[in-house]
């Protein structure tokens, strides 16, 4: 019987060896195909045509369901048009959108596993086992024995809870939820400087409209001038000094009027980017009446300040910032409980030599990282370092936006008594245009006078575009800073007729200069 036992055990060895050497040979097979299959930086390279074709695609992405303009341009339009095409603007929302899905998918972490699985296994010879008297340590005269099949399919279906897990989880559902309502808040203040960089571009756009004519008239008529001087300076007909003033007085009227045409000239570039209109359309703003509303200067300030502190995107957002650094103090706490962990399931194997084919299993375990406790103090006081930072980063803003709301006001009513006396300066000046052109028809006053005092009135008319620029941005800054939005849902799905009106309802709501309520929400 020994004998036998022997030679079965070494056909078992003999087996085994076998087994080795083939599983030694296909893993040498797998380490020359893998160093074969590897990659250089050459064929990870783009090509020319991955990276025109990838364009094309962002092109007609972003230029895709853009409604074309269908007359001239209103500053209600331009915005409307900035917040529902503006690529800023939906990068935004994308990204709300996946701090939202973010928080949708973190929350089935608090849930329990489930979890099913199935198996084979197949062995090329039985399992067989011997055994040794564990008093005297002699082996076992019995024949050895199989205990199981060479093939057996098993399954499994079982759930199982952790609660270090679902705390762990919970904490940090709340985490990204807040990090969703910072993402909203972030849109926001994106709203407010796409509102006031469209602003800003679209009467600079009108400047550009209602002067290039005039500006590129009073060009030409110097050149000619010019061109006369030099010419009469080349005859030698008067004193030379005369002619080099007059030329002289004429080059600086030129410098000023290509300075004005260089600065207008980007503005409609500018506003078509902004309001996602094709770069090579040739369009048309509306000169709206431009007269700024200075009733915000009425309201008392310290109305002004508890709304901007209420509504302030900053501000929200920083607040936010320092509850989540709280819920990860909580999250650190969680690390140094024991571990407690619960699970059942149902188990099946078709292995012919166990007696029950179909069984269940229930467990508890607890555990507990010893080590971890070296750790505690550094943890915890780096959370608490982190609350602490988010907490005086939040006072921070809190004063910076306080700051920010005086500034803003008063440059608010700086600019709107600049366009005051820059309207007054530019109606003064193009009458005394109009008036030296007929004195010079009558030639009672030089071209030189003429071209001087139109170029006059074209600074003065665009100082006065500008100083509408710059109030109508002062305004906006003061609305950001209050945290006063226009008030328009679902803009991606909303017509641009109908976004059109609610950007003008809100702005005239904007102009009465009416606080919100303090308990309203955005």
């Amino acid at each position: 019987m020994q004998h036998a036992l022997g030679k079965r055990v070494s056909a078992i060895g003999t087996n085994y060896s076998s087994l080795a050497k083939t599983a030694a040979s296909g893993a040498i097979g797998l380490l020359i195909l893998s160093g074969c299959s590897t990659l250089d930086i050459d064929s990870a390279r783009l090509s020319t045509s991955e990276i025109r074709s990838t364009l094309a695609e962002d092109r007609a992405a972003l230029t895709r369901d853009v409604a074309p303009l269908s007359g001239p341009l209103t500053l209600n339009e331009a915005i409307a048009r900035a917040i529902k095409y503006n690529a800023d603007r939906r990068y935004r929302a994308m990204e709300e959108a996946v701090a939202m899905g973010t928080f949708e998918a973190g929350q089935f972490d608090m849930l329990p596993k489930l979890v099913a699985s199935a198996g084979y296994r197949s062995r090329n010879n039985d399992l067989i086992t011997r055994s040794t008297d564990s008093v005297t340590g002699a082996p076992s005269l019995a024949n050895p024995y199989i205990s199981s099949s060479r093939t057996a399919v098993t399954t499994d279906v079982g759930i199982s809870w952790s609660l270090l897990d679902f705390g762990q989880s919970y904490y940090a559902a709340r985490q990204n939820a807040d990090r969703v309502l910072i993402a909203g808040e972030r849109r926001r203040k994106a709203l407010h400087n796409l509102i006031l960089d469209v602003r800003t571009a679209y009467w600079r756009v009108v400047a550009a409209q209602k002067l290039m004519p005039l500006l590129r008239t009073t060009i030409t008529e110097s050149e000619l001038a010019l061109k006369d001087a030099r010419k009469a300076e080349a005859d030698r007909i008067r004193s030379p000094l005369e002619p080099l003033r007059y030329q002289r007085q004429l080059l600086e009227n030129l410098r000023l009027l290509e300075t004005i045409e260089q600065e207008l000239s980007a503005a409609r570039i500018e506003l078509a980017t902004l309001t996602a209109i094709p770069l090579t359309v040739d369009y048309t703003v509306v000169d709206q009446a431009g007269d700024i509303n200075t009733a915000w200067l009425g309201q008392p300030m310290d109305k002004l300040e508890e709304v901007a502190l209420l509504r302030n995107p900053d501000l929200r957002e920083g607040i936010y910032n320092a509850r989540i650094a709280q819920q990860e103090t909580r999250r650190t706490l969680l690390k140094f409980f024991p571990g407690l962990s619960f699970n059942y399931g149902y188990k099946r194997s078709d292995d012919d030599y166990l007696i029950h084919q179909n069984w269940t299993e229930a467990g508890a375990q607890i555990s507990f990282n010893l080590l971890g406790l070296l750790s505690a103090p550094a943890q915890m006081r780096l959370a608490d370092a982190g609350v602490a930072l988010a907490d005086q980063r939040r006072m921070a803003i809190q004063m910076a936006v306080l700051s920010q709301l005086h500034i803003a006001r008063l440059q608010y009513a700086n600019t709107a008594q600049q366009y005051e006396r820059s309207d007054a300066i530019a109606q003064v000046d193009v009458r005394l245009a109009q008036h030296i052109a007929n004195q010079a028809s009558a030639e009672k006053q030089s071209t030189l006078d003429r071209i001087s005092q139109q170029s006059a009135a074209v600074l003065s008319q665009l100082r006065r575009y500008q100083a509408l620029s710059n109030a109508q941005a002062a305004a906006s800054r003061l609305q950001a800073t209050l945290g006063m939005e226009p008030s328009v849902d679902a803009t991606s799905d909303m017509p641009l007729e109908a976004l059109t009106a609610a950007v003008d309802k809100s702005l005239q709501a904007w102009n009465q200069g009416v606080l919100p309520e303090p308990e309203s929400r955005p």
